[in-house]
């Protein structure tokens, strides 16, 4: 039984392009976000992969990145399921601002406490801790029976959401996780054995 389960952080946003603290704001993809998300359909398509179910998040770029991907394996209206629980990490005050302003704001160093610690949240915000804790429940309850009982599964979301499933798949440490840098559209096929570890992992990152 093939067990299936690939992860696609979505394609460059508008906010990534001007290096915008994003979080739960919801700017589109720009045009090579658009690219990237048709190229990671396209990587797929050239491996033989298709899907049962997708998964995605409540924010405009996840749910295009996954329609894109779908559109270029002839998936389009594969069942889709978008929840909340799999949005990026929300960063609270910083959210909307430029990262190099946050920087002349609060400095150096708490910026970078702050996007890269594991447990410390910015202002009015979520650590990366809190985003695995709403992330990983719904994928065990969700995701992963999906992918158990045979049915190929293709998650489109974010860097922080995907951070939390890879944590676990690689198991990967509280203190090696924060620096895992998740490339925007870039799938990751991974393949699971019967007891949920990993078989094999392809990190699809070239045409």
């Amino acid at each position: 039984m093939e067990r299936l389960l690939v992860l696609a952080r979505h394609g460059q946003s508008e906010w990534n392009l001007k290096n915008l603290f994003t979080g739960w704001k919801d700017p589109g993809l720009t045009e090579l976000g658009v690219e990237e998300a048709r190229a990671a359909g396209r990587r797929l398509k050239a491996k033989g992969v298709q899907f049962d179910v997708a998964f995605t998040s409540d924010l405009t770029r996840a749910q295009r990145t996954c329609a894109l991907i779908l559109e270029e394996l002839g998936q389009s209206g594969l069942p889709t399921h978008a929840d909340a629980a799999l949005n990026e990490r929300d960063y609270g005050d910083l959210s909307g601002l430029n990262k190099d302003d946050a920087r002349a704001k609060w400095g150096e160093e708490q910026v970078h406490v702050w996007r890269r610690s594991y447990d410390v949240p910015p202002p009015g915000g979520e650590s990366l801790k809190d985003t695995v804790a709403r992330v990983l429940p719904y994928t065990m309850r969700e995701i992963l029976p999906r992918v158990m009982r045979g049915e190929r599964v293709l998650v489109a979301a974010h860097g922080n959401s995907l951070r939390a499933l890879v944590m676990v798949l690689d198991g990967l440490t509280t203190e090696t996780i924060p620096g895992l840098e998740l490339h925007t559209g870039v799938p990751l096929v991974y393949r699971l054995k019967d007891d949920t570890t990993v078989a094999a992992k392809e990190v699809l990152d070239c045409d």
